[in-house]
């Protein structure tokens, strides 16, 4: 079964959002879950987080950056065209309740599986705080359909071009110092943090010192998705867990990010051969 893109829209700068048609997918697919995908048949497996649903019309939402080989071939597919495999909803849904105030972080393309977490959290009764950033206002994405789902809502900036200047984490903090923790009423009862994992590290360094719960999604650390390569291997409360089985949400207090952070960079060197390789062979095949 190959499964048609029906919208291809580009949201900033090398990241797009496609509107595929999988029905059965759409019907079980909760927030926080993602999928595996397949150009070709001779194509290696990426996971890619469900960014959004259509029930009705049996549609979900997946948003890509472009980094490697596979989301460089997604990128120049476009409507109408097919994907070879899309298998999921995999992982664990994420944790809904109605917590009170729950400050939402998105970082990069990390706003993307922050988007159906904050809709299914304020369905369910809680007051919603997003925070989105990314290096410049050209990058940022989903700015309007946050802001329509959040109670209060904030970019950020690292060079100042919109919003605050600065990190996420810097606005976050400046939020529960400088605003929610004089008025009770305003207490923020939990963070769902997600983005690079630097961002996500620094996130709960900060709200450790207020003992805010906070929630990291370690999507972005997966790579086969179904638990076999072992290379979302991560340190949880000093166990081993694999994001892609076990999460990929984690209580962030408990994750190890110093060694998340480290093993990241094991496979640099042979991701840039890939990719030159890959480009490359490109540009012989379309002169």
């Amino acid at each position: 079964m190959e499964y048609k893109i029906i919208k291809k829209e580009k949201l900033a700068e090398s990241i797009f959002r496609f509107v595929i048609k999988a029905p059965q997918i759409a019907k079980k697919a909760g927030a926080g879950q993602f999928v595996i995908i397949r150009i070709n048949k001779n194509g290696e497996r990426i996971p890619l987080t469900i960014a959004d649903t259509d029930i009705s019309k049996g549609y979900i939402h997946l948003i890509s950056m472009v980094i490697g080989k596979t989301t460089m071939l997604l990128a120049e597919l476009n409507e109408g065209d097919f994907i070879k495999d899309v298998l999921g909803p995999l992982g664990k849904k994420s944790e809904i309740d109605n917590f009170g105030v729950v400050t939402c972080v998105g970082g990069g393309v990390g706003i993307a599986p922050l988007l159906p977490i904050i809709k299914t959290l304020k369905n369910a009764g809680n007051y919603i705080i997003s925070i989105i950033g990314a290096k410049n206002k050209n990058l940022l994405i989903l700015e309007n359909e946050i802001s329509l789902v959040s109670d209060e809502f904030y970019i950020c900036t690292d060079d100042g071009s919109k919003g605050y200047k600065g990190f996420v984490s810097g606005k976050l903090e400046e939020l529960i110092f400088e605003k929610y923790s004089k008025h009770s009423s305003y207490k923020i009862n939990r963070v769902v943090a997600i983005g690079p994992s630097i961002m996500m590290k620094s996130v709960c360094d900060i709200t450790k010192k207020f003992d805010i719960k906070t929630i990291v999604s370690l999507n972005s650390i997966m790579i086969d998705g179904t638990g076999m390569c072992g290379t979302c291997r991560v340190e949880v409360g000093k166990e081993t867990k694999f994001a892609c089985v076990d999460g990929p949400e984690f209580d962030g207090s408990l994750v190890n990010f110093d060694l998340l952070i480290s093993r990241q960079n094991y496979f640099k060197e042979e991701e840039n051969i890939a990719i030159n390789k890959f480009l490359n062979e490109h540009k012989c095949c379309n002169k």
